[in-house]
């Protein structure tokens, strides 16, 4: 040992005074260079492969921060289209509000009612805020509907789509009236009883005609989209599709008051008639003349016009006339016999007094 250690003292003494020991480093450092490689192949092996899990959870990790975003900016995105499509809305409602002539409470739609089988929502505004039963309910496109119940804190609406609902419109272009009824699930109109002839055609708009006293005069009902003239039928068929966005939109406006139509006329009372002011039941003999109404009973009852007697000339029928006659009578009351009719009875040649000039 220590002689080893002495010639690798004099070969550093030598190599540091003359150099002459470089070349040998280079040759010595070349020739252990792929065994220096190959030793160190495990460590890099290693490493590399800490390394790529290590990657692979990063990129895993920053992958979900960025998903994250991505749904947080996704849902704000659609919070701010909702509420643009919501300033949109009320920006209609607000100039529907001004072009109607009568107060109006902005409300909103809570949800729709529990029963499938009709067509009815919810509205967050009640007696506490002046609502009332039949008050219409229009958003920015047309009519959506009428208030059917009232509760404290909120209000049923039925929907003009429902069975139950009808609602007098007329046509835009022409002025025609009718009144249109809903069809239920369909989320359609019908207009009834309408003449196969009738001036409407695909397209025409409907609009209220005001007649009802609910609805004010010009609001925009339905489009027609489909019309059937049936040449045997009674009626034609005209199906409306309602413009009002009912299952859009969940702002909508109810009238606070209905137009104001002037009051119907009282109906006059009919005065009943007693039995003593109608003209007794007498039998008509023949050669009798009339007997004479009484004041009471002309003034209460009108006169009654005896069938003419029938002619010589139509036998025939006068025979049924006067069976029916007889059989229409009361039994305590002989049947009426027709009087003769002058004209058909041929007359006689009167008689002349003999002359006594040519007798003689």
């Amino acid at each position: 040992m220590t002689v080893f250690a002495f010639i690798s003292i004099l070969l550093l003494l030598v190599d540091s005074r003359f150099h002459t020991l470089s070349t040998v480093r280079q040759v010595t450092g070349t020739v252990l260079y792929p065994l220096q490689m190959a030793a160190l192949m495990p460590r890099d092996a290693l490493n590399s492969v800490s390394s790529y899990f290590s990657s692979i959870a990063a990129l895993q990790r920053q992958v979900h921060d960025l998903q994250e975003s991505q749904v947080a900016s996704a849902q704000t995105l659609q919070q701010a289209r909702m509420q643009m499509a919501e300033n949109v809305q009320l920006r209609k409602l607000l100039g529907a509000r001004l072009a109607v002539p009568v107060p109006t409470l902005m409300s909103e739609i809570l949800y729709d009612a529990r029963d499938s089988s009709t067509r009815k929502i919810v509205l967050d505004r009640g007696l506490r805020e002046g609502v009332k039963l039949g008050l219409p309910v229009i958003d920015s496109a047309g009519v959506v509907g009428q208030v059917t119940r009232v509760f404290p804190f909120t209000s049923e609406v039925t929907l003009l789509t429902d069975k139950e609902q009808a609602i007098p419109v007329q046509v835009l272009r022409n002025g025609l009236r009718s009144v249109a009824y809903g069809r239920g699930q369909s989320g359609l109109l019908d207009l009834r009883f309408v003449a196969p002839n009738a001036d409407i055609v695909v397209g025409d708009v409907l609009i209220t005609s005001g007649l009802d006293g609910v609805y004010p005069a010009g609001l925009a009902v339905a489009k027609v989209v489909r019309v059937e003239n049936s040449a045997s039928g009674p009626f034609g068929s005209v199906v409306c599709q309602p413009l009002a966005g009912i299952d859009r939109h969940r702002q909508l406006l109810m009238l606070m008051a209905t137009p104001d139509v002037p009051p119907r006329p009282p109906e006059e009372d009919a005065k009943p008639i007693k039995k003593s002011q109608l003209p007794k039941m007498v039998p008509i003999r023949e050669g009798a003349p009339a007997a004479p109404l009484s004041a009471a009973a002309a003034g209460a009852a009108p006169a009654t016009i005896m069938p003419a007697a029938p002619t010589a000339s139509a036998p025939a029928a006068a025979a049924p006339a006067q069976r029916s006659a007889t059989r229409s009578a009361p039994r305590n009351v002989p049947p009426v016999t027709p009087a003769p009719n002058p004209a058909a009875t041929p007359a006689i040649p009167p008689v002349q007094p003999p002359n006594p000039e040519g007798a003689r």
